[in-house]
């Protein structure tokens, strides 16, 4: 079953719109705005990210809601890559067009082959990693066999962390920040880490 949207809260709103607009490719919807039950008001704004499916974000302005965390991995004592949100790009083409379209946008992009998929990764102004995802070919009848035995163990094998590569910015970001996922890639040993 599809989702109608996720929400998160946002820490800058101008920056966050830039973002999912200029540097994701999103479109705007829709823009509420309502008081809050404690006495301020927020904007909730909706993102169209393909298939009838969107992304939105909070900005709030209450008092009683002050100096909250809007990453949903690091401020919770976790990497960044752990909670993220991955979007589809239905072909390789589409997935090349998203990477370079960051890389533009001064963003360093971490890509992982995986075998079954390719994604790039990098982090919005809010510190939420965000990726784009290729499916290169179905699941196998035996993947999906595993899956619940491997859910269950104690131990199971590793798989192969895949082929990691870093496309590097083709300009600075506006800000002058190179936004990235802030990975350190070990590329001897075939991972990323923290």
């Amino acid at each position: 079953m599809p989702f109608n949207h996720v929400a998160y809260a946002a820490s800058d709103i101008e920056a966050t719109h830039d973002f999912y607009t200029r540097v994701m490719g999103f479109r705007l919807l829709k823009t509420n705005v309502t008081p809050t039950p404690t006495g301020g008001w927020s904007r909730h704004v909706f993102y169209d990210t393909g298939n009838g499916e969107m992304i939105a974000f909070w900005d709030l302005h209450d008092d009683a809601m002050s100096g909250f965390k809007v990453d949903h991995a690091q401020s919770l004592g976790l990497p960044v890559w752990v909670n993220h949100v991955a979007f589809d790009a239905p072909t390789r083409e589409a997935l090349d067009a998203h990477r370079c379209r960051w890389q533009e946008n001064g963003i360093e992009v971490l890509e992982i082959d995986h075998e079954w998929c390719v994604s790039i990764y990098a982090t919005d102004p809010n510190g939420i990693m965000v990726e784009f995802c290729w499916l290169t070919r179905p699941f196998t009848a035996e993947e999906i066999a595993e899956s619940v035995p491997l859910l269950r163990s104690k131990s199971p094998p590793f798989d192969d962390t895949g082929k990691i590569s870093v496309h590097k910015p083709l300009s600075k970001a506006p800000d002058g920040d190179r936004r990235s996922v802030h990975l350190a890639v070990d590329a001897d040993a075939g991972n990323a880490s923290r």
